[in-house]
């Protein structure tokens, strides 16, 4: 039993604690911040995510931002098969949680969709290029981000399910609930007609 107890921390638990906090690292905050952009929060949605970095004008911060926050789930994933077994989507989930209620902005973090794709990337490539392919399209035809992250996390369920991927699949619909949790102002807004643009100042 001892034994089964210590592996179990050192194949999960102990990847998930890390995964956690490299999934807490607000790339957003701190790429603005040493750009004398002052603090992203106090700035249009106050969210410290890429959509929300792109209001300050910075297009290089933005992207850098979009970069860094889906690198995080991509390795901390990629990390984690070396584990085997179920720890990948374990740690993906908590990667992805570290982002979205970081220790260090006191449980306050981003919305998840670039680290959620990072996940997905790393779980399945194909999976995750079919989310990133739906984001990107659908950000192209209308121009909304909420809108286009809320499709893409909606197919990547149906995605994965049918590539064979049933782990995954699992795994794609606990975040796509928790992204559309974290989005719930911006569906209010969606319905209303309300939601701003991409890059449009709030």
């Amino acid at each position: 039993m001892e034994s089964w107890a210590a592996g179990i921390r050192m194949t999960i638990l102990i990847p998930c604690f890390f995964g956690y906090l490299l999934g807490s690292v607000p790339f957003g905050l701190i790429l603005t911040r040493t750009a004398g952009l002052g603090d992203i929060r106090a700035i249009g949605s106050g969210n410290i995510g890429a959509t929300n970095v792109l209001r300050t004008g910075n297009k290089k911060l933005a992207a850098a931002t979009l970069f860094l926050d889906g690198f995080k789930g991509y390795l901390a994933v990629v990390i984690a098969w070396r584990f085997g077994g179920v720890a990948p989507y374990f740690v993906g989930l908590a990667v992805l949680l570290g982002h979205l209620f970081p220790v260090w902005l006191g449980f306050k973090g981003g919305k998840g969709v670039a680290t959620g794709l990072g996940v997905l990337l790393a779980g399945s490539f194909p999976v995750g290029l079919i989310a990133c392919a739906t984001w990107l399209a659908t950000a192209f035809l209308l121009r909304i981000s909420s809108a286009a992250a809320l499709i893409a996390f909606a197919v990547a369920p149906f995605a994965s399910v049918v590539l064979g991927h049933f782990r995954l699949a699992a795994l794609a619909l606990l975040i796509a609930a928790l992204v559309f949790w974290k989005h719930s102002a911006n569906i209010a807004r969606l319905k209303a007609g309300t939601e701003p643009k991409i890059g449009q100042k709030t």
